[in-house]
């Protein structure tokens, strides 16, 4: 049975809760990892910066810019080099705008704690960077969508080497999150 037809059997309300399961399970991983690789819980909060011009010039622009390049190779390039089996299709195209959001949120929040938090912070930026490649099975097999995966991953974790601030990284991830969720939704 392929991914595609696992997806079909399964309800947006099944994918969405699914969603926030394994991004449950990626925050009690950083937790659990954090406990025991950083040093201190204030080594972990220092990495929270509330730097105005930072977030916006690098989590912000940044994420802007990679969604238009994303917006116009999907124009240009044909469908099919998309398909990631229809995960995204059926997780955005039937959430509301709050819901999008909130997945986005979600999932920015719970895998840049653990990929660049915990990991990029103990093992450093090639192999955090890596692992979140292959943690996104899904663009494994598609050339267009493994680039974009690999790009999008290296491109978070030296915005965070040049930072060192995770909330450079959670806007970045959720601002590309979001803004293609409602690309998806909205798309005709």
């Amino acid at each position: 049975m392929s991914q595609r037809d696992l997806i079909e059997k399964i309800s947006p309300k099944e994918l969405t809760k699914a969603v926030y399961l394994s991004q449950a399970l990626f925050f009690l991983i950083s937790i659990i990892l954090a406990f025991f690789f950083l040093n201190d819980m204030d080594s972990f909060l220092a990495l929270f910066q509330l730097n105005g011009r930072e977030i916006f010039y690098y989590g912000v622009l940044f994420a802007l810019a990679l969604v238009l390049v994303e917006i116009i190779l999907y124009h240009l390039l044909p469908k099919h080099f998309f398909d990631d089996g229809g995960i995204n299709e059926k997780l955005f195209r039937h959430q509301s705008i709050a819901g999008i959001f909130l997945i986005s949120l979600t999932v920015a929040i719970s895998e840049e704690f653990l990929f660049r938090g915990v990991i990029q912070t103990t093992f450093g930026y090639l192999f955090a960077s890596s692992l979140f490649v292959v943690f996104h099975t899904r663009y494994l097999k598609k050339t267009v969508l493994l680039i974009g995966i690999i790009v999008t991953s290296f491109l978070i974790g030296y915005l965070y080497e040049v930072t060192n601030n995770l909330l450079v990284t959670i806007v970045f991830h959720f601002l590309v999150d979001f803004t293609l969720g409602l690309y998806i939704k909205f798309k005709k």
